[in-house]
Parts: structure tokens; sequence; C-alpha cells
């Protein structure tokens, strides 16, 4: 079977495959804002896959192709529209692949009570100051890995300038936690949320995501939150969102170049 690459103006094609599925992440592709869109008959498609960020989405007819094809090298979350798209990836990557839960919520605008948001914002130890994303922020989250989630998806400074949104915490200068857009979509952004090893359970990490909803609601954004793990989902509810539902993703770690050289 060929994969092809979805142009732009094909995109609306892949809805029906995708319907109902209510993931920002898919409409960020669908829309045309990020991400790439492949399938099997650009005219009739019966079996597709979204690649953004680290995470791929399979919908429709079950395809080994499909799920071998991939721009990912090392690591990616492959999230199964149903249980015969898992049969498919234990048999393809059998124990790279490991069996996540990850947390959905409802996408209620009006479930913030934003005075909460405010406290939360502000309790942290004043050592920290906090301050929206610029291009030095931009640079400092780009520089390691812990961060670079932050900003990733954009195509240098200039496109997340005008396109992303994010609160940086600061110690003595440097970026030490963050929240920010991960990825976008019209109304909205996906919340992606990280903090320094050295700086964990110290408040920033709600501090900072309070201080990005506020500012998304106060510029009509929704702030989409996808949790992966029980940890980011307590906090996702302190925040004020509501608990969806629970689903089946797929972390795979493929070996580096160099271990599979040696092996």
């Amino acid at each position: 079977m060929t994969i092809y690459q979805v142009p732009r103006n094909l995109l609306e094609g892949l809805q029906p495959l995708f319907a109902g599925w209510d993931e920002t992440l898919i409409w960020s592709c669908l829309q045309g804002c990020m991400g790439t869109a492949w399938c099997d008959n650009l005219h009739r498609p019966g079996s597709a896959q979204i690649q953004i960020g680290d995470f791929c989405f399979f919908a429709g007819r079950p395809s080994k192709q499909m799920l071998l094809h991939r721009t990912w090298q090392e690591f990616g979350i492959l999230v199964p529209q149903d249980a015969h798209w898992d049969v498919q990836i234990n048999q393809l990557y059998g124990e790279v692949a490991v069996q996540v839960e990850r947390y959905a919520f409802w996408k209620d605008p009006g479930a913030f009570d934003k005075a909460t948001l405010e406290q939360a914002a502000h309790c942290c130890d004043p050592a920290y100051e906090f301050c929206l994303f610029d291009e030095k922020r931009y640079c400092q989250a780009m520089e390691e890995d812990w961060s670079r989630d932050l900003c990733g998806q954009f195509d240098g400074y200039p496109d997340y300038q005008k396109r992303g949104i994010g609160v940086a915490a600061l110690y003595q200068g440097r970026l030490v936690a963050g929240a920010s857009s991960y990825t976008v979509y019209q109304g909205g952004i996906e919340i992606e949320v990280d903090t320094h090893v050295l700086h964990r359970r110290r408040g920033l990490a709600r501090a900072c995501a309070s201080r990005l909803i506020l500012r998304c609601l106060d510029k009509g954004l929704y702030p989409s939150w996808d949790a992966h793990n029980s940890w980011s989902a307590a906090l996702a509810q302190q925040l004020g969102y509501r608990f969806s539902h629970r689903y089946r993703a797929y972390e795979v770690r493929m070996p580096h170049p160099a271990e599979r050289d040696r092996a």
C-alpha cells in the first residue's frame, strides 16, 4: 500500500475518519495549523494517521503500512482509534510499545474560576519571577531537553511570536519552569507544562499554568489540557478542568542508530 502525504486542500477529506475524536491536536492538523496527515488514498481515504509533535493518531481501517510510516526517529506516542489498531501496534512493535493511560478533559470555557486561578498564580516563593515568553525565553527553552516541548512545534521564534503564547518562571534570570502552547488550533491552544527537575514541588507548574489559562481566557482562546499521568490530571482538576475519560496510548522508544549498530 502506498502512503500519501495529504496536502492542505484535501485535509477536509479526512474529517469522516476522525469524526467525534475530541482532540485538539487532531483539529490542529485538519485545520491546517500544524502537523502532517497521511492516508492510503487522497480522494477516498480508508486509513489515515496524523503526526504532530510526538503524537501519532491512527484512524480508519487498521494498516501495518500506516503504522510503520513514521517521521519520528526515536520516540513517538501512538494513539489508536479502536482496539483493532491496538492489535496491530502490539504485533508490529512488541515490547518497545509500552501501553500507557492518558487523561482527557471536557473543553468547557465556563469551568474556570478566575479568583481561584489568580490565587494559584501568586502562591510561590518570591525568589521566582514570572514573565511572558519573549525571544530570550524562547531561546532558553529551546536550548535544553527538559523545556524544548514548550516551544518546539513552532517554526522558529517569529512563528511562536505570531501564534504562540507562554508564561515563564525564572530563577536568577534563567528559565526553570513554564506553561506554553504545545500546539495551536483555531480558537485555542494545547497546553504544555514543564519544570526543571531541581525546581519541582514548589508550585511553579501550578503558577505558570494558572497565569497562562488566565491569559488565554482574556484573549478568547481555549487552553486545552490533556494529561499524561495522574499528577498532571490532578493539577488540571485543581485548576478547574472537568475530567472526561481515560484513553490508551503507546509510548514507543526505538533504539538509537548507534545502539542498533552495537547490537
